[in-house]
């Protein structure tokens, strides 16, 4: 199990209003739906910032893209 760590912010009313009614019809706490909220979106952000890494390295020269063509070759499936 990992180690939890209170972290206090401030939302607007309307989101806790919504997070409120989400638990109490559900059955869940309002901490379970945040951390659920905070981990796919930060999953997503995640992957924006690689993605968008990956292009400014592919501008800059600093990685290439290969083609289908070069992949096989280079595994020596090109048969």
């Amino acid at each position: 199990m990992s180690t939890l760590t209170s972290v206090s912010l401030r939302l607007p009313t309307e989101l806790v209003e919504r997070l409120q009614l989400l638990a109490q019809n559900t059955g869940r706490s309002r901490t379970f739906y945040m951390q659920e909220a905070i981990k796919q979106h930060l999953e997503d952000l995640e992957d924006l910032y690689l993605a968008e890494q990956a292009l400014i390295d592919i501008r800059s020269g600093k990685s290439r893209l290969h083609t289908l063509d070069e992949v096989e070759q280079a595994l020596g499936l090109d048969n």
